[in-house]
């Protein structure tokens, strides 16, 4: 299942109290997703790693009490939170697939009858879970079989370059990094399990490559910095179309004549002037884009002046109420804009 479907499936799952588990490899955004449909649902979050716990955080530490003649479980860090919460909350057990089994099943009871040793969870709470797979080589030994009985589903997520893009707009990445992606689209998630010191390309290993590219190094250190990041080949790749990107006519160029400015031969290029120009708009500049997205089509380019519009929708939706969009729907660009969905 794609991210964009995980969280229209979360948001019902924590309205109605249904336990949830995510399963994929390292770096495709379970933990971002689970805290995304937290803050959709207006709940808070508790996040739990049973992988460094024991069966006592799931029940309570056993304690004298004051007549001391029994012993009971007294509820702390994360369990008590979760008794004592008075507005929605999910509660994330995170990495679930690592931990040990006692502790997998210290949380059956948790799971199936909402309660710990007598106590109720209040109404409002929701368990979320995530892991990595078997295969993944992050020391999963696997959820033990009523343990897994206790999600209502079990949802295992893929990557999808269009929801990493609108994630990436959304947060601030770097034009060139989605660019980039656009053009090399099966490098978004490569990932190979090896117990050597490298790191794969992943949603997550790009988000450190953004971070990187914003430090503006020098060529020789940055490459490094990149293949530290998403290893050798894809720091190889994004840093030759780093090349083509920086050595483009200005953006600024295009926005100041539209309709003389250069329109680039290679994909590469194409992907880099639509992303780049998109990060660009406002609403007094998106005539000017729209004017170049028209001759984009008209040289027999329009899926990138297609790109190039929903992109600047994304980053600024209110140029959808302006003049330049509205006669921009009834050209050639529109028609084939309307014909992708939008």
């Amino acid at each position: 299942m794609r991210p964009s479907d995980v969280s229209a499936l979360l948001a019902p799952m924590i309205r109605e109290r249904y336990p949830v588990l995510l399963v994929g490899p390292p770096g495709v955004g379970k933990s971002d997703l689970v805290a995304q449909a937290a803050e959709v649902a207006k709940a808070d979050l508790i996040v739990s790693h049973p992988v460094v716990d024991d069966p006592t955080a799931a029940k309570g530490y056993p304690w004298l009490q004051a007549k001391r003649d029994h012993a009971d479980h007294v509820p702390y860090g994360e369990l008590y939170k979760a008794l004592n919460a008075k507005k929605p909350t999910v509660w994330f057990l995170d990495d679930l697939g690592q931990a040990l089994p006692a502790v997998q099943a210290s949380y059956m009871q948790l799971l199936l009858t909402r309660s710990s040793n007598g106590r109720k969870l209040p109404a409002v709470v929701t368990f979320v879970a995530a892991t990595n797979r078997r295969t993944d080589r992050a020391g999963v030994t696997g959820i033990l079989e009523p343990v897994k009985s206790r999600f209502v589903t079990i949802v295992h997520l893929e990557t999808n370059l269009d929801d990493w893009c609108q994630w990436a707009i959304r947060t601030g990445q770097q034009p060139e990094l989605i660019a980039f992606l656009r053009f090399r689209p099966e490098l978004l998630h490569k990932f190979t399990a090896t117990l050597d010191l490298v790191n794969s390309p992943s949603p997550r290993t790009w988000a450190s490559v953004g971070k990187i590219l914003r430090l503006k190094l020098s060529p020789r250190i940055e490459l490094a910095a990149i293949q530290g990041a998403v290893g050798e080949g894809a720091a190889a790749e994004v840093v030759a179309f780093l090349r083509i990107f920086r050595e483009l006519p200005t953006l600024d160029g295009i926005l100041l004549d539209p309709d003389s400015a250069k329109i680039p031969d290679s994909a590469a290029a194409l992907y880099a002037v639509a992303t780049g120009l998109a990060s660009k708009v406002t609403a007094s500049n998106f005539a000017r884009i729209a004017r170049y997205a028209d001759r984009l089509y008209r040289d027999n380019k329009g899926e990138f002046a297609v790109l190039m519009v929903r992109d600047a929708i994304r980053h600024k939706p209110e140029v959808q109420n302006t003049p330049a969009f509205i006669q921009l729907a009834s050209t050639s660009v529109g028609k084939l804009f309307a014909g992708e969905g939008g």
